[in-house]
Formats: C-alpha cells, structure tokens, sequence
C-alpha cells in the first residue's frame, strides 16, 4: 500500500480510540463503539468500522485458509473441527459494531452530504455481508440490526444477501463518482484516492459474479477495464509494530513472534508445494528457525520435539503418496488435521515470514524468534488482489478449454512473485543477498510454464488450483470459494484420519446467535451448501479430502 507511515500513524489513533484513551488531537474519551449519532463524528466511525473490518475479515479468512491448507488446520474430524462458539466474536464483529456503527454513520453523513463516507460504508456493508454468506450462508440482513422492534432477525436467503450486496456496490460507486468535496480524515485503504475505491467496488462484484457464474457480468467488468488490474491498487489492510496501547502488529505476527517462539503450525502441503517447485516467494512466506526437521536430512527422530518423526504414515497416507511429518530442508509444520498436543517445539517450528504478517525474511540464518523480529508486525491483510483476479479470469477461461488458462494463470503468479518480494526490505535486518533473482523467477516462471502445457485438462487445472492457494497466502476467502466451486485441486493432501468425515460445505452458526435468535436453527452438520455451491453433496465432493 502506498503512504504506510501515514497509515500507521492513522491506525495508532484509531487504536487510541479503540481503547478508550484519551487524544487531544481528537477530543475523544469515550469509546466509538458506545457512540451515538448524537454525539458522534462521521470520521471517528470510520476509524472504528475500517478496524473491525481488517480484524474481522483476517479472521474469517484464517479460518477459511486453514480448511483448504494454506494454513494448517486442526481437527481430525470436520464436523467437530470448529466450536460454534469459536464465531461469537466475528458474528459481534459483523454485526454489533461493523454494520451497526455503518448504519449509525449514515445518519450523519447522509445529513452533511458526506458521500465519500458513505460511499466506504457501503463498500464494506457489501464485502461483510458477502463473506458471512460465503461463510455461514443465509444470514439475516433485511430485519438486522432493528432492535427493539425485531430482536429475532430471520435469516434472508444468501442469494438475496448477495444481490443487496451488489446493490450497495453500485450505489457506492455512484457516491464515489458524485464528487464530495469532505475526505474522511483517515482512509487506511487508498488514502482517499477514489478512482481506487471504484476499481475496489467493481472487483469485488467480479467475485460475487463469479461465485454465482455469471460470466456474462463478469467478463462485463472485465470489458470495461475498471477492477483491479495492478498491484499498485491491491487492496490490503497495513498493520503496525505498537505492541501495546494498542497493539497495532498483524495479528499472526502478535502469536507467533514472542519469547516461547510460534504457536502456530504451518501447513506442509502448502510448504511442500512451495520448496520441490523453488517458489521464489517460500523465503517470504515462511521462517525457519532450524535447519533440519527431525527425521528428515539425516537428523534423528526426537520423540519429545516431533513424535511422528517415530511413526509410520497413515495407510491411507502411504498408498497415495502422501508426506507424512517431515519434509526437507527445514519446514517444520504439521499435516492437514493434526490435533497432537504441543510438545517444547515454539522456537524449532518454522513460523510466518515477513509477506504477510511483517515477520522475518528466511535468508537462512536459522536463529530463534522473538518480540520485535523482522519487521515487528508491519505486515498486512490482502483483501481484494490483482493476482487474484488474473486467477479468476484463467477460471473464466477453462470454458474454452483448460490451455486457455494458461496467459492469466501466469500473470498471477508473476503479480503475486512481484508483490511479495517487495516485502524483504520489511524486514531490516535480512541478508537479502539470499533472496531470488530475476533470473530464478524467470526459471519458476517457466517450469510452471512447462508442467501446465505437458498436463492433461485435469493436470491443468490442477496446476491452476494449486497456484491459487500459493497466492492466497494471507487471506483464505477466495481458495474457499474455489475450492466449493471447482473441487480444485484433486490432489490435496488428506486429513490424517482416513475418514474425517463430509467437508465442510459451510461452517456452523456461532453459538450465541443460535442460542439467542429463535429464528436460526443451528445446522445438523457442516455439509449444508450455500447458495452458489451447486456441485454434488458432501461426501463425494470435493474429492480431495
């Protein structure tokens, strides 16, 4: 994002806001989230709700990453992997405070005429409600955030969520295109740069359309050259390196970078794909903080540090072909499922690196982690991408043939190859002397090249999936969405437990909202399709499970 340290610096008075604290620039000694229009500014609304909507779409989208493998996912068993109750605090986040607070903004901002404002609400009215279809399914909407009168919202239909959801798009442009003469006094977005807010708008209208196939509106869109085409307009939350008061650091970067090391784990798929291919991006994505995973590279097996280093592969592991545990070179994770406890792993594991979450570049130096590390948080939140919309139109393209993917299916791999190595300097003190070349670009470039025209159709389209997962690193939402929407790729690895169950389909209500709104019923499982997924019923699809 362009004008960071002016974001920064916005976002530690947002932060300043979220905590209550007092600012004499801004006068403010009671919390946004309790203000009423009465008393509240248009400007202080939109620090909170620009907040709410990074944290709250960082979340989802880890959740989202993690069934489909860019992140590690735990859980043997998909029905029970995720606790109703673990979505009580994005359910609050969505509707509590980022659309109520939205709902209040207007009330001032449609009175002084502040379009711009309320042209940014829309946009992010639009892209939460869209994620929680895309999430949960249908969702209430039409009768939300109407207390006292309805304390019950019912559940509108998703395809109803999304076509008001396309609505306030357009109505957003509109107010974008109306020329209001007062900015917002802090956009951490696109700093008040509108024709960047529209190509957001149009861009994110290129996922519904092709979430629902329409390809006619899409390639509509696509026509008129107004979306997101350069990474220069990518639209990504910055993080800061305020570790307290408030803590402004990714929120990736707050769990892992501390003195017991990581507490995540990543996900060997995703690291494997990466380091047999030299993908240029593995050193940004990823930190190692040793060199050798114990057993593998000749390092013995540890069983206090690693106890699958002593197992054998799951049969069903094993008769696919499957890397069980341990890879090479270093890339300490865990498979897809695994709900082993923690063993004193947190400064062996490999952690985030410095894209996305302002961590650490790899430049092989294997020392330990900690507070402060890299680039101390300065990491950011991919919302709306280039890359991906390359990715979407090589989708688009399969129509006339799997090969005809291929020119868009490249010009998202270099976009992404691009952006991420812009992020090595995040991190000062890296040797960067070990990062790729042009040439080893170039080289990664053209094996994919190669593999893609040597593959079947369904090799192609294999190749495709996989490197859409690879540029989602940061945000899961759209390999989700490809994932339910194309069964892409085939050959994920596998839960650890031959049968862990349906795949999720959809995830389960958050339990308050269950418990407390007699008018949604908890699902009974988690195969339950939202409205756009009309391929075959779970289990059975997606294949690769």
């Amino acid at each position: 994002m362009k004008k960071t340290i002016k974001y920064i610096a916005a976002f530690f008075i947002a932060g300043a806001l979220f905590n209550s604290c007092e600012t004499t620039e801004l006068d403010l000694t009671e919390d946004p989230n309790a203000l009423t229009p009465s008393q509240a500014d248009p400007d202080f609304y939109l620090n909170v709700i620009q907040e709410d909507f990074a944290r709250f779409t960082e979340s989802l989208g880890e959740t989202m990453a993690e069934v489909v493998r860019i992140e590690n996912m735990f859980g043997r068993d998909y029905q029970n992997a995720y606790d109703p109750a673990n979505f009580d605090n994005e359910w609050e986040e969505a509707y509590q405070q980022i659309l109520q607070n939205i709902k209040d903004m207007n009330v001032l901002t449609n009175e002084a005429g502040l379009t711009n404002h309320t042209a940014m609400g829309q946009f992010y009215e639009a892209y939460t409600i869209s994620l929680l279809v895309d999430f949960f399914g249908d969702v209430p909407y039409s009768q939300a955030l109407q207390a006292p009168d309805i304390l019950n919202p019912v559940p509108d239909p998703g395809a109803d969520v999304y076509a008001a959801a396309i609505g306030l798009l357009d109505s957003a442009i509109a107010n974008f295109n109306a020329g209001g003469s007062v900015d917002p006094q802090n956009d951490f977005f696109y700093d008040n740069d509108y024709d960047q807010w529209i190509l957001a708008c149009n861009t994110l209208k290129l996922r519904l359309y092709k979430n629902t196939g329409n390809n006619a509106a899409f390639n509509s869109i696509i026509a008129s050259g107004d979306f997101i085409q350069d990474s220069a307009d990518d639209m990504q939350f910055q993080w800061g390196t305020n570790e307290v008061q408030p803590d402004t650091r990714h929120p990736d970067y707050a769990d892992n970078y501390t003195v017991t090391g990581g507490a995540d784990y990543m996900s060997i798929y995703l690291m494997e794909i990466m380091d047999l291919s030299d993908d240029p991006r593995i050193r940004y994505y990823y930190y190692r903080q040793n060199a050798t995973v114990p057993g593998s590279d000749g390092t013995p097996p540890n069983e206090e540090t690693l106890d699958c280093s002593l197992q054998a592969p799951p049969p069903h592991y094993a008769a696919g072909g499957f890397t069980f545990c341990t890879l090479p070179n270093g890339y300490w994770g865990r498979n897809h499922g695994n709900d082993a406890g923690t063993p004193p792993d947190g400064l062996l594991r490999t952690i985030p690196g410095v894209y996305p979450v302002g961590g650490l570049f790899d430049d092989s130096s294997f020392a330990e982690s900690g507070l402060g590390a890299g680039g101390g948080g300065n990491g950011v939140t991919p919302i709306l991408l280039a890359s991906t919309v390359d990715f979407w139109r090589a989708e688009v393209a399969t129509a006339g043939g799997a090969a005809a993917a291929k020119p868009f299916l490249l010009d998202g791999i270099a976009k992404s190859i691009a952006k991420v190595q812009t992020f090595g300097s995040r991190d000062p003190g890296a040797d960067l002397s070990t990062a790729p070349t042009e040439a080893d670009v170039d080289a990664f470039l053209a094996s994919i090249e190669a593999d893609f025209d040597a593959a079947d159709d369904e090799g192609k389209l294999n190749i495709w999936a996989e490197q859409f997962l690879v540029s989602l690193k940061g945000n899961g939402h759209d390999g989700y969405n490809m994932y339910r929407r194309t069964g892409f790729p085939t050959t994920m690895e596998p839960n650890l437990e031959l049968d862990p169950g349906a795949f999720i389909r959809s995830f389960f209500y958050p339990a308050n909202a269950a418990n407390t709104n007699s008018n949604i019923s908890q699902k009974t499982t988690v195969t339950v399709q939202v409205f756009w997924d009309t391929n075959p019923a779970s289990p059975g699809f997606p294949v690769g499970n």
